[in-house]
């Protein structure tokens, strides 16, 4: 069956199953909901949506080598890399491509990020300005978190809760997968089946 991110609002929530996963219903179909991967996938775009990596200063700056179309996106979207915990500065008297100096870089839950991962963050610019760019370390720093703070499996839910969990797939980007890859619901069955 298809479901659209509209039809998370549609859903009539009926119940918890075996304490980790929602019932719900909509229209004459039954869909079964995972409580942690859904509740995790909100959070996880919540916190990439919302955080602002913290940096520390280096001590010497550090001269990029980067190509010249890197170095006009990295000099185009500055708040974009300070989101990412990522400062430069742009040294005029240096040839293109070596114009910039890193000054800051993110160091995040005992994780260092390096200039491999500011690299990506350009690439990922350079191909998709319009959404949000996170290199693949503060993903998965990020996705760490939200399965952490999350609904897990074995907690008993309100009927308030369940139907919140269900709502909020539909305001996210991506609401099937969670960070890890796991569904967050399945197809049960078509109940004029029956």
């Amino acid at each position: 069956k298809t479901i659209s991110k509209s039809d998370f609002g549609l859903i009539r929530v009926i119940g918890q199953f075996n304490l980790g996963f929602i019932i719900g219903c909509l229209h004459n179909d039954l869909y079964i909901i995972d409580q942690h991967a859904s509740d995790e996938k909100f959070n996880f775009e919540t916190l990439q949506a919302t955080s602002v990596i913290t940096s520390q200063p280096l001590i010497r700056p550090k001269c990029l080598d980067l190509s010249v179309s890197e170095e006009l996106v990295a000099m185009e979207y500055p708040k974009v890399l300070k989101k990412n915990g990522f400062e430069v500065t742009v040294d005029d008297s240096q040839p293109p491509g070596r114009r910039l100096k890193l000054t800051r870089q993110p160091f995040v839950d005992h994780t260092l990020f390096d200039v491999n991962d500011l690299e990506e963050i350009i690439s990922k610019l350079s191909e998709n300005p319009n959404r949000i760019i996170r290199c693949s370390k503060a993903e998965r720093v990020f996705a760490s978190r939200a399965c952490r703070k999350s609904i897990m499996i074995g907690d008993p839910l309100s009927l308030n809760q369940m139907r919140k969990i269900v709502a909020g797939l539909g305001t996210i980007k991506q609401p099937w997968n969670c960070p890890h890859g796991r569904p967050t619901m399945r197809h049960l069955i078509d109940l004029d089946a029956l």
